[in-house]
């Protein structure tokens, strides 16, 4: 029996991972649907208005950049 927080269904599985790493889109997709909330709470950012309120908000840009290393790095790096 495995000891684990996470259920089984809630973790990506070994074939997407080994399809990412091959440059499967769908795999690949997969794989940043897993990591979207993740992606979200590293790239939420301070934001100010014109009468200097601030508020929390995802920063498209840094989410973008974050997403596009991800892929990189499964591609480029992670070999099984």
């Amino acid at each position: 029996m495995r000891c684990s927080e996470f259920s089984e269904d809630r973790l990506v599985s070994f074939e997407v991972i080994k399809a990412a790493t091959e440059g499967d889109s769908e795999a690949l997709a997969k794989v940043l649907k897993h990591f979207e909330g993740y992606i979200a709470k590293m790239s939420t950012r301070v934001f100010y208005d014109e009468f200097g309120q601030s508020y929390l908000r995802v920063d498209e840009d840094l989410k973008q950049r974050i997403e596009c290393k991800l892929m990189a790095q499964i591609i480029l790096k992670f070999k099984i």
